[in-house]
């Protein structure tokens, strides 16, 4: 079935979108659309791909669902679209990465930044119905993505798989961490952040590791 999706992906995923499990999940969210409000708008569903290439891809950030309130979901995990202020998650985030790098990262909380240098921000479901977290849960978006990491750990070799919370984590457990970088804390939520996830270097670690790869670091504004 033909998805608008980025052509390295398309590639990459050609076998996916022909699954019976896509092919249900495609008409549930179609349905979705029509019926309800549901975030992020259609032409955002794939933004993490589009913005990111399978080709350029060199860290990977694993979160869970969009948010579910107007004007913050735009298809990349803890990112938000302006002027929407950068919700709990992503402050500690951004504070880590003060306290790891030295730097203040920009106060916007669209990371198109990030994704734009090669930063895959994916979430394991890619939408949600308004004000109803984890609505499209176990619809088949959890499979697809589990493929996308796949395809990313088994085709690829010295990437970055940032880690964060015992979701990401199972969710990335079959990752060859001889052939890729695999970091793990807690999640950067206020409930879980200070056991663990500022204090975690995970930023640097990426970079030098990108560096010792030869390719050039993330610039973490």
């Amino acid at each position: 079935m033909e998805v608008k999706i980025e052509e390295s992906w398309k590639e990459v995923l050609k076998e996916e979108f022909e699954k019976d499990y896509f092919v249900k999940l495609t008409s549930f969210v179609r349905q979705e659309y029509k019926e309800k409000t549901i975030y992020p708008k259609a032409s955002n569903i794939f933004n993490a791909f589009n913005l990111c290439p399978f080709d350029k891809v060199k860290v990977v950030i694993l979160g869970q669902d969009p948010y579910h309130e107007p004007n913050q979901a735009h298809g990349l995990c803890f990112s938000v679209l302006e002027p929407t202020p950068a919700p709990p998650s992503l402050k500690n985030i951004f504070k880590e990465i003060n306290l790891d790098l030295g730097i203040t990262p920009l106060e916007s909380g669209d990371l198109t930044r990030w994704a734009s240098q090669g930063v895959l921000l994916l979430n394991a479901t890619l939408t949600v119905e308004a004000h109803k977290a984890g609505s499209h849960q176990g619809k088949g978006w959890e499979e697809f993505t589990d493929r996308v990491i796949f395809n990313l750990a088994n085709r690829k070799s010295g990437l970055v798989f940032l880690l964060w919370g015992s979701y990401a984590q199972k969710k990335g457990e079959f990752i060859d961490q001889t052939k890729h970088l695999v970091l793990k804390s807690v999640h950067p939520s206020p409930l879980s952040a200070h056991r663990g996830f500022f204090g975690n270097h995970h930023f640097s670690q990426a970079n030098n590791y990108l560096i010792a790869q030869g390719q050039l670091p993330i610039d973490w504004e």
